[in-house]
Parts: C-alpha cells; structure tokens; sequence
C-alpha cells in the first residue's frame, strides 16, 4: 500500500498516508467537497442547493 495522496511509502504514525501533510490534504479534500459523488438525480441537486442556502452565511 502506497499513500493515497503521493505514492510514498506510509509512515506508521500517519497510516495509511506517509506524513502528515499527506493526511491534512486529504483532510483538507473531504471538508471541501473534493471527494463528493456526483449524482444525475434531480431531487439530489434540489435537496444540496437548499442545504447550502440554509447553512451558507448571510452577507449584508
């Protein structure tokens, strides 16, 4: 097993990942939708556009 975000061989303190850098860009993808699934369900796209308008921050 090689890490999932260089190739380099994993480090035991961050497996699977071979540092820690490694492991908060993968962190860093998940938080920012980066391994989101897409979907060609209308009724998906709907219910994502309401939850992001519901928890999206008002600007004035």
């Amino acid at each position: 097993m090689t890490c999932p975000i260089c190739s380099k061989d994993p480090h035991k303190s961050y497996r699977p990942f071979c540092s820690r850098r490694c492991a908060d860009v993968d962190l860093g993808r998940w938080l920012t939708g980066g391994y989101a699934v897409p979907s060609d369900d209308p009724d998906d796209a709907e219910e994502a556009q309401q939850l992001t308008a519901e928890t999206r921050p008002q600007t004035h």
